[in-house]
């Protein structure tokens, strides 16, 4: 994994995981405003605006500089393409963070979210020096729970009807790592 400081930038084998700019709200509209990303997903209002692309890329930046989380673009090392995004927080207080991730759904299955993944908690681990990284899911969307698997991350727990999406209560499925 290659982390570009002064770029703030992870490439991988296929991927160019960088910050969003305003040019992609369009793309981001356009992949977010789709029912199978948002039933997967715990704060992804819908339908989704380009409005929505805008204001959610506003604070990225400072987050970022400021250690509060990192959101980064997933997209295509050779064309540029925008597959999806990838986020991590940072909680200083414990030294910990979760991961959370989407991929338009024309992208799905070709192990896009298992690469910036792989590298995030790389970059976790190594950059930020966290202790310990973490992610959920919907126990109604066990591919995300494959993605959080072939990271090496171990299933710590199912909160039972935890919250409610559509009016339906959803378990929610949670995974961890710890930098050993």
């Amino acid at each position: 994994m290659g982390y570009v400081r002064g770029k703030l930038m992870i490439t991988t084998e296929r991927l160019v995981l960088r910050l969003f700019q305003t040019s992609d709200a369009e793309t981001v509209a356009k992949l977010c405003n789709n029912y199978n990303i948002y039933k997967s997903t715990m704060y992804l209002p819908y339908p989704y605006s380009l409005n929505d692309a805008l204001s959610w890329m506003e604070h990225h930046y400072e987050n970022f500089m400021g250690d509060f989380s990192y959101e980064f673009a997933i997209t295509d090392k050779d064309t540029g393409e925008l597959y999806g995004a990838i986020a991590l927080s940072n909680n200083k207080h414990f030294n910990h963070g979760e991961i959370a991730y989407w991929i338009g759904e024309e992208y799905w299955g070709k192990g896009y979210a298992t690469e910036a993944a792989q590298s995030i908690v790389q970059f976790a681990f190594e950059e930020k020096k966290l202790h310990k990284v973490f992610a959920r899911y919907f126990s109604t969307n066990p591919a995300s729970g494959k993605v959080m698997e072939k990271i090496g991350m171990k299933q710590e727990g199912i909160l039972k009807d935890h919250i409610i999406k559509d009016g339906k209560h959803e378990d929610l499925v949670y995974y961890g790592i710890i930098n050993e």
